[in-house]
């Protein structure tokens, strides 16, 4: 027995210095054994609080409100009235967004080493969504295998916000294959990555700041000025982890090809972000994707991502694979770093 106190006795010595690789790996076993949550999800209850302040401060958000909004200020310069809905919109941002990444960075970041592992890997855990991907998928790609197309059209609905109603199976595979690759972004590597950089505070922060733009990023009436700012920072943060993001798909395939398109095409893409890891995964999946869209009863045309065939039903299993491997490489590349460091520490 004594060799495997001193394995144990080893391996507790080793631990500190791979912390952040140690963290990575038990919030993706935490995700993949219990999952999202089913009840009580801290984002419901987020959510609930930014619907209460975006009522509150948003003169956009009713059509009375609009109106006494106007009635109010009909005196006022329209340009000023616009700004000021920016500024409240940014007020309320800040306010959501920023207390508990600051509370945790100012109380909770300095616990002894194992305490701060497994607590980072529980706020990790709650950030990601890797399995949340994958049962989503699979709730349209059956269905579909199975004929059930209204089935199909409305699990569909769960993961876009595109009218689901009419939806062919090929539409459905391609807003399904589409959701996976952005999302495999915005809900693992983003958070993966700025856990990397910034630890759990700036993970909890992305998280927030994620949230909000789905809330509040519409180009509509209500939320143009308003979710300015939320649009904004959503791009600003993930614009480093979505390029990052965009060489974990490319390096799956062809890397060149991916990268040059991701640049190309994701470009004229309505979201940077999105374009770039959509364009290099599909590119890597030899596949097409954009086209026509219906959204609140107008047709958006979005610029074709990728290269190859039409996309397939038997492309949604697909791509959810991408994004696992993509997470799995990130998890290798920082044992490698981590290694490359305490070597170099130790040979000092």
């Amino acid at each position: 027995m004594l060799w495997i106190e001193n394995i144990i006795g080893q391996a507790m010595l080793l631990a500190p210095y791979f912390a952040t690789t140690l963290t990575i790996l038990l919030a993706l076993l935490l995700d993949k054994t219990l999952g999202e949550a089913k009840h009580y999800h801290y984002l419901v209850g987020f959510g609930w609080l930014a619907d209460k302040i975006e009522l509150a401060l948003n003169a956009n958000s009713s059509p009375d409100k609009l109106k006494n909004y106007f009635q109010s200020m009909a005196q006022a310069n329209q340009q000023q009235s616009t700004l000021r809905i920016k500024l409240l919109g940014t007020f309320a941002w800040c306010l959501l967004v920023l207390p508990l990444p600051t509370f945790y960075f100012l109380f909770m970041n300095d616990l002894v080493w194992y305490w701060q592992i497994l607590l980072d890997a529980c706020v990790l855990y709650l950030a990601i969504g890797l399995n949340s991907l994958h049962q989503h998928a699979m709730q349209i790609y059956l269905p579909l295998k199975a004929g059930k197309i209204e089935q199909a059209r409305h699990f569909t609905g769960y993961i876009v916000s595109r009218e689901t109603s009419a939806l062919s199976p090929q539409a459905m595979s391609r807003a399904t294959v589409e959701s996976m690759l952005e999302n495999g972004h915005d809900s693992v590597i983003a958070s993966m990555v700025y856990y990397i950089i910034g630890g759990a505070p700036l993970v909890i922060l992305h998280r927030f700041a994620n949230t909000l733009d789905a809330m509040w990023g519409y180009k509509n009436t209500r939320f143009n000025d308003f979710g300015y700012a939320s649009a904004k920072l959503d791009d600003l943060l993930g614009f480093f982890s979505g390029k990052v993001c965009t060489l974990l798909y490319a390096i799956q395939g062809n890397i060149k090809q991916s990268v040059i398109n991701a640049y190309q095409q994701g470009n004229q893409y309505k979201s940077h972000n999105g374009g770039w890891v959509m364009a290099a995964g599909a590119t890597v999946m030899k596949i097409t994707l954009g086209g026509n869209a219906l959204y609140h009863g107008k047709t958006v045309t979005s610029p074709t991502l990728g290269l190859g065939r039409s996309v397939s039903i038997d492309d949604m299993p697909r791509s959810i694979t991408l994004v696992k491997r993509a997470a799995i490489l990130l998890v290798f590349f920082v044992l490698i770093l981590q290694l490359s460091c305490y070597f170099s520490y130790h040979d000092s």
